[in-house]
């Protein structure tokens, strides 16, 4: 049965999480929405899990769907690991747990492993990166020409700028059908379901402006591809769809040659709502890793961290 409450964060952020499953599951899988979206973009992988004694759990992160806003400083990749460390504390404080994290959501991820690396390679069962990048704004050029991205980038950069100063304040509400063929056309590939690009624009219209334009400094600059090789060879899926716009292909490669055994799958004509755009395979892929996942012991998960954690001390030296 679905269950909602209310999670205050350390600093008072007040986060609205959904859980499902038994608590005493083999598994339990979190899920991590990405930039200006919300936990319900996950709505047809959290559908799968219904009825296989799998605890789900699910959350909007600061500033974005039901939860509360947040201060700009707090608007950073860093604070959403924090955050992700807090949540897993309070409702998976036992058991494998496998993450599962789409675009700011698979940053986030990496966040939480590279801040908490002790934490995480003794929870960790699993993980699965959908449309996401460990490289920030490396590789995207938002499907235009790549001459224009340097400008694009700057221009995006200024405008992040000035809407981070702007608050809590969700204006864009009152435009969203005009501002809806340009996100669809930079969020999704060939098909949608016309329902999930109108749940996309309602996600967009819940994110203030704050949190809009707060974090695109620290998604812009994450570089977290030594993070992902020190995890040794925890299972991991990688997908990405080949029209995504702006976490293009080589953002899933890179992962998928940084964290040793990751299956990698590139979607045909696919853009950056994978999970919505094609959830049979998404799913598909989260099983596979959830399954993996639920033969784990936590003897080695420890041990895979601490054989991880001295291959980078090595290779640092």
């Amino acid at each position: 049965m679905l269950e909602r409450s209310e999670f205050t964060l350390a600093d008072g952020v007040r986060l609205h999480v959904e859980t499902s499953g038994p608590a005493d599951a083999p598994v339990t899988v979190v899920f991590l929405h990405g930039w200006c979206l919300d936990r319900r973009t996950w709505h047809y992988q959290i559908r799968a899990l219904e009825g296989t004694n799998t605890r789900v759990i699910s959350y909007d992160a600061r500033g974005h769907g039901r939860s509360s806003t947040t201060r700009r400083c707090s608007a950073t990749l860093r604070q959403l690991g924090d955050d992700l460390a807090e949540v897993i504390d309070a409702y998976a404080p036992a058991g494998p747990v496998v993450l599962a994290g789409h675009s700011l959501g698979g940053m986030t991820i990496m966040e939480y492993a590279d801040s908490y690396p002790q934490e995480f390679a003794e929870r960790i069962a699993g993980l699965l990166f959908v449309s996401t990048t460990a490289e920030g704004a490396t590789h995207t050029c938002y499907g235009l020409p790549t001459p224009l991205t340097p400008f694009l980038r700057a221009a995006e950069q200024t405008g992040a700028g000035l809407l981070a100063r702007l608050g809590a304040w969700r204006p864009h509400r009152a435009v969203l059908p005009a501002l809806r063929p340009g996100v669809r056309w930079l969020l999704f590939g060939d098909e949608h379901e016309p329902g999930d690009l109108a749940l996309t624009m309602s996600a967009v219209g819940r994110a203030s402006l704050r949190s809009i334009g707060g974090f695109r400094a620290s998604v812009g600059a994450q570089q977290r591809l030594h993070t992902l090789a020190a995890l040794g060879d925890v299972p991991a899926a990688a997908l990405v769809g080949d029209k995504d716009r702006l976490t293009p292909p080589a953002c899933a490669e890179s992962i998928a040659e940084a964290l040793t055994g990751t299956e990698l799958t590139v979607c045909e004509g696919a853009g950056h709502m994978l999970m919505m755009e094609r959830p049979a395979e998404v799913t598909a892929a989260l099983t596979a890793v959830v399954a993996k996942a639920a033969r784990s012991t936590r003897a080695q998960r420890r041990g895979r961290g601490i054989r991880a954690r001295r291959e980078g001390y090595d290779q640092a030296a």
